[in-house]
């Protein structure tokens, strides 16, 4: 494992306009949870035909869609007849855009029917009736993601069954021919006695990469462990880093594992994970050693010699991860992005800590491998409970981030905070390597 010697690195306030961030108004959505603002929406925002569409519950739960071109100025806003529980963190929005420029839309999800649809015509606000996918393994969905493939197909995965005892279901968008299939029924198998929290990637090849930790029961202090599977065909067959094959569906004995990390070390699951142009995939999560009462920032990757993890910047505030259901939590979980310059990797990771403020910040270094990372405040603005989450796409395609923020108060439950509703707003920013000058 290579190790840094990390510093305490704190974020310099106000200075993201003076970064180039440009902050658009969108409109008021729910903020009495932080349903608009968990990190397992993918995605909030998406690219594609010139167009960028964003989603979100407003103060009454009705879903709000929305469009601009190019990704620049003011948002085209529709409040669509759709509604959602959005006391409920986990009822999240996401959406995406196929290579025929449909937008797909899947909300409202917690161990309940699937609830999906899409434009009744490309880069279209106007959404058709509520659909099944295959028909099959969706009357207990959780945790609904899309990703994007390279040539316009969609993956779409959720949890089957609840926390601590659930299964991992796989479709895929045939965009030419407008229908779903099943992939997998059973990716990755809880076996009955616990379930997978995941997060995944698709790289510039097509490559999937995936990882999780496991959950044994409802209380998130039972979160454990680190693992990982890639498949190259499109999701059919998968096997670990040295090459070798998965027998399905993975499961506890068979998985590889990142990163073996015991319960009770206020392990976070779902976090985020991404890929270079070279197929490294890097993992951004956090956990709190033995012996240690401050959870760190990690990036776990994979490079020369198996599995590397890194601690970005040091935390100095102590605090501990237990209880079932939405938690409110002093530190967001993270955001990993990664670009690669000739034979470097550059990776950013966003983030939100109470004790800085919850200001949207980021630290990043132009090579993984030195370490040698910077960092600063993308807004001067108190974002109470959000977590990050950004477009794709607007990524992968022109190097923008465009950074989904929402003031939000998440409570422990699902009873919701009381709080009023917040302007939605997507921060976009395109990082200059050569300027940073706040150093380790």
């Amino acid at each position: 494992m290579v190790t840094f010697t990390p510093t305490i690195l704190m974020a310099q306030a106000g200075v993201g306009a003076a970064r180039g961030v440009i902050s658009t108004d969108a409109g008021i959505g729910w903020a009495a949870s932080s349903v608009n603002t968990e990190p397992f929406r993918r995605d909030p925002l998406v690219t594609g035909k010139g167009w960028q569409f964003i989603a979100y519950y407003d103060t009454l739960g009705h879903v709000v869609l929305g469009r601009r071109r190019n990704g620049k100025g003011a948002f085209e806003l529709r409040r669509t007849a759709f509604r959602g529980k959005a006391r409920d963190a986990h009822n999240v929005i996401s959406i995406a855009l196929d290579g025929k420029g449909h937008l797909h839309m899947a909300w409202d999800h917690h161990s309940g029917v699937l609830h999906y649809a899409r434009s009744r015509s490309p880069l279209s606000l106007e959404l058709d009736v509520i659909e099944s996918m295959v028909g099959s393994l969706e009357a207990r969905v959780t945790y609904p993601e899309f990703y994007h493939m390279p040539g316009g197909d969609l993956l779409f995965l959720y949890r089957n069954g609840a926390s601590g005892n659930g299964t991992l279901v796989l479709d895929r968008y045939d965009a030419a021919a407008g229908k779903w299939r099943r992939m997998h029924d059973n990716l990755i198998d809880g076996e009955g006695k616990r379930n997978a929290y995941w997060q995944m990637a698709v790289d510039p090849k097509g490559t999937i990469h995936l990882s999780w930790v496991w959950r044994e029961t409802p209380d998130v202090a039972s979160n454990h462990d680190l693992c990982y599977a890639r498949s190259v065909d499109g999701g059919t067959g998968w096997q670990r880093s040295d090459g070798s094959a998965y027998h399905m569906p993975i499961d506890a004995a068979s998985a590889e594992y990142a990163m073996r990390i015991p319960q009770g070390s206020d392990l976070i699951n779902q976090t985020s994970m991404c890929a270079d142009a070279g197929g490294i995939p890097y993992i951004a999560t956090y956990w709190r050693d033995a012996g240690d009462s401050v959870p760190q920032y990690r990036i776990v990757y994979h490079g020369a010699n198996g599995w590397h993890s890194v601690i970005p910047f040091l935390r100095k505030t102590p605090f501990t991860l237990s209880g079932g259901g939405s938690r409110r939590i002093p530190i967001s979980r993270p955001q990993v992005l990664a670009s690669t310059k000739g034979e470097k990797t550059r990776v950013l990771m966003i983030y939100r800590d109470a004790i800085s403020g919850s200001l949207p910040a980021v630290v990043m270094t132009p090579d993984i491998l030195r370490g040698n990372w910077s960092g600063f405040d993308l807004s001067d603005r108190s974002v109470g409970s959000w977590e990050p989450s950004y477009d794709a796409a607007s990524w992968q395609r022109k190097g923008i981030l465009s950074l989904f923020v929402q003031r939000t108060e998440q409570v422990n439950g699902e009873t919701g905070s009381g709080m009023p509703g917040q302007m939605v707003q997507v921060l976009d920013w395109k990082p200059k390597w050569k300027k940073i000058t706040h150093k380790n």
